[in-house]
């Protein structure tokens, strides 16, 4: 599946990129206790770290709320995905484990400090996706279980329209137990030169496939 940027983001947001990964023929479950286990103690790791320094002195934290502004979103009232997890384990409120691909996705959205979304590709219309800027009125239902507005807010869309962003995903394509082929989307640091964006995602493209197997292929657009 195509991946474009807008104009709407790239006019908004200098150096803005993407990591994105297809993956065809995986096999999600349960996570296996390796994975549990280094989620577990890396977040315990993260609570100590953050004893004396707050969340928003992190670096790809602070980045993503300064590209949050940039596009008119308020970010203390719209806090993306990874302030929201590092917030979580601030206040020693651990992530518990939900499937292998999510847990997966949580583990390196805090290793990378950025919003990370992945979702079932065949859940997906078209042969393309757009990440652009929201507009007046639109909305969609998040996992939240809230009507989101994504106005202002970087969103990623197909054919049927916009199904997730660097803030809540929709509950249009969620990755699970059912799912065969994925496409996930890092939003990579602005400030991250592409050469070492493109590290950052086949890293984690690895270990995916070490874990579900299938297959993956990985590019950075944008930057």
């Amino acid at each position: 599946m195509e991946i474009t940027i807008h104009s709407s983001i790239t006019s908004a947001v200098p150096g803005f990129k993407a990591g994105v990964i297809h993956y065809h023929d995986i096999e999600v479950g349960d996570s296996p206790q390796m994975l549990k286990g280094r989620l577990q103690l890396f977040q315990e790791s993260i609570f100590f770290e953050l004893q004396d320094k707050n969340v928003t002195d992190i670096e790809g934290v602070a980045e993503w709320r300064d590209a949050f502004k940039m596009t008119g979103k308020d970010p203390n009232r719209y806090r993306h995905s990874a302030e929201a997890l590092y917030r979580r384990v601030k206040k020693q409120n651990y992530l518990s484990t939900i499937n292998s691909a999510i847990d997966l996705n949580n583990f390196f959205s805090l290793q990378y400090e950025v919003p990370i979304g992945i979702y079932d590709l065949d859940k997906l219309k078209g042969g393309s996706i757009v990440l652009r800027v929201g507009q007046s009125g639109e909305t969609y239902t998040g996992l939240n279980g809230r009507e989101n507005s994504l106005e202002n807010l970087i969103i990623a869309e197909d054919e049927s329209g916009p199904f997730g962003s660097p803030f809540v995903d929709s509950n249009r394509a969620p990755v699970g137990d059912e799912t065969r082929n994925a496409v996930q989307i890092i939003f990579l640091k602005p400030s991250l030169p592409v050469e070492e964006g493109g590290k950052l995602t086949k890293s984690l493209m690895d270990m995916f496939v070490g874990i579900h197997g299938g297959e993956g292929t990985y590019e950075v657009v944008g930057g």
